[in-house]
C-alpha cells in the first residue's frame, strides 16, 4: 500500500484567524493514483489545531468569539511569566493559544472513496491559527490502493 507524505504551507494572519485547507488536500490527493484510501492531517505546532466543521464567515466569527471567552489573551498566565523561563527574545505570551489548541485536535483522518474526500456536505477541513502571524505547516498523509 502506498502512502504519501506531502505538507501544506500556510502563511497566518495575527491572532485567531481559521483557513479552510480542504481544496488543497484534495488537490493533493488528485496528484496521487490512490481512490480508495485515509489521508491523516496533522498540525505542526503546539499553538495551531485541525477540526472538521462548516466554513462559514458568521460560524467562523462566532468561533472566534467562543475562543476568546474560553481563554481570553489578557488574562493571567504563569506561561507568559517569560522572566522566570529560559525562551528566546522574540518569545510571544501566548498561554492562552496553547489552551485553545489542547481544547481542539492536532490531527483529522478522513476517508478517500472513489479518488475523493468523504466529507459530508458542508464539511470542511479547517486550519486554526491561535498565536499568528507565522508561517505553518501541515503534514498530510494520504495512504490506500
Amino acid at each position: 500500500m502506498p502512502i504519501i507524505n506531502q505538507l501544506i504551507e500556510i502563511a497566518t494572519e495575527s491572532g485567531i484567524n481559521i483557513h479552510n485547507i480542504t481544496r488543497q488536500i484534495k488537490d493533493l490527493i488528485a496528484q496521487t493514483s490512490i481512490k480508495n484510501g485515509q489521508v491523516l492531517v496533522f498540525s505542526r505546532h503546539t499553538t495551531t489545531a485541525l477540526a472538521i466543521n462548516e466554513y462559514e464567515v458568521r460560524l467562523l466569527e462566532d468561533i472566534k468569539v467562543f475562543f476568546n471567552k474560553l481563554a481570553p489573551a489578557s488574562d493571567r498566565y504563569l506561561h507568559n511569566d517569560l522572566h522566570l523561563r529560559d525562551v528566546p527574545e522574540d518569545e510571544p505570551m501566548n498561554a492562552h493559544s496553547h489552551l485553545l489548541a489542547m481544547m481542539l485536535s492536532t490531527s483529522e483522518v478522513i476517508p478517500i472513496v472513489d479518488g475523493k474526500l468523504a466529507l459530508g456536505t458542508w464539511q470542511s477541513v479547517l486550519f486554526f491559527e491561535l498565536d499568528g502571524p507565522r508561517q505553518r505547516t501541515v503534514s498530510v498523509q494520504i495512504s490506500g490502493e
